[in-house]
């Protein structure tokens, strides 16, 4: 599958466009279907509770227990903490694990404003003091790089640590080239693929199409709470209201990473080589061969950026090159990402 460059773009391309991809789900953005009771149950092993970080907002919180150093999962745009199921239950082994799930989704509540990364990071650190948690390694994913980096640069007392999940996302990025090398690709390149009736006609079969699509399992558990479920049992829209991701992809989210205090570890994922590209999607034109090939040095070129700019973290960081890695390496890359978090965090204080 061709990786789009708009998951990693996060913070700065048109919303809509990253959010089709990153989702692959070309479905409007509305609420008020009702949830009938399919009988199906969450199987994850975590305790739910809610906590209220201001007046009239209160977020869902994750419990997976373990024991151990506290760490917290923050998901990417889109997602809940529920996106971490299975591989939150692998890391409780060690630690003391829980998620958040952000304002705006899943059972969190929706307000109409506080998404931008101040209020977020915000809400993160009244969850940290409701919990109690002492110097907890934050570890975040795709869009959640921009809380990661609030609670580096401000507030490093407060954390032990920062592990970024292919989440180096920056205001700083420039993408004028590869906007004009974008509309060059071939058509296939540039669209993710739409579901089928058949594909939505429940979950398990809406799961295994976008594990298909996507190269990773998402939790069903995550699905059933981004889509609402009609009365058939079929999927329906996405119940996140549209400001809601509008809201957090507002701004320049531009970052001094040399300011951050602590250890970083960092998870770079890449995109296929053209060869592999152009291949899944029988591209065979010289001139198109040509644009696939630049856009991957384009690709190449950006990440080496951002991987210079959290080498310059005060508290030192260690980069993971994952090499044809899925957008979600906590998923496609799960063995190599758990072991180099548990070698990271053995390491600190």
């Amino acid at each position: 599958m061709f990786f789009n460059l708009a998951e990693l773009r996060v913070k700065q391309h048109n919303f809509t466009k990253y959010f089709m991809v990153v989702a692959l789900i070309l479905l409007t953005c509305q609420m008020g279907l009702t949830q009938p009771d399919s009988g199906w149950r969450d199987p994850s092993k975590h305790r739910v509770q809610f906590v209220t970080v201001e007046n009239g907002v209160r977020l869902e919180v994750l419990d997976w227990g373990g024991s151990g150093r506290p760490v917290v999962l923050l998901a990417g745009l889109g997602f809940t903490a529920h996106v971490f199921d299975g591989f939150a239950e692998k890391l409780a082994n060690s630690y003391h694990v829980y998620g958040i799930t952000r304002r705006g989704y899943g059972a969190s509540s929706r307000p109409e404003s506080g998404y931008n990364e101040g209020r977020l990071t915000e809400d993160d650190l009244r969850v940290f003091d409701a919990l109690h948690l002492l110097a907890p390694v934050v570890i975040g994913h795709s869009v959640a790089g921009g809380e990661l980096s609030q609670l580096g640069i401000h507030y490093s007392e407060r954390i032990g640590g920062l592990v970024y999940l292919d989440a180096l996302n920056d205001g700083s990025d420039d993408w004028t080239v590869y906007d004009a090398l974008e509309e060059k690709l071939p058509e296939a390149m540039k669209k993710g693929p739409s579901p089928s009736a058949s594909d939505l006609k429940s979950f398990p079969a809406f799961r295994d199409w976008r594990t298909r699509t996507q190269g990773v399992a998402i939790p069903e558990a995550e699905l059933r709470i981004d889509f609402a479920e009609k009365p058939d049992g079929s999927v329906g829209d996405r119940v996140t209201p549209a400001y809601v991701p509008q809201g957090i992809m507002s701004g320049d989210h531009k970052h001094d990473y040399s300011k951050i205090r602590v250890p970083v570890l960092a998870f770079v994922g890449y995109p296929p080589v053209p060869q592999a590209q152009t291949s899944d999607h029988h591209v065979t034109d010289q001139a198109e061969l040509t644009i696939v090939a630049a856009v991957f040095g384009w690709q190449v070129g950006m990440i080496r950026n951002r991987i210079k700019r959290i080498e310059s973290a005060a508290g030192g960081a260690h980069v993971i090159d994952l090499w044809d890695a899925n957008h979600f390496v906590s998923l496609s890359n799960e063995t190599e990402v758990l072991k180099e978090i548990r070698t990271f965090m053995s390491g600190l204080h």
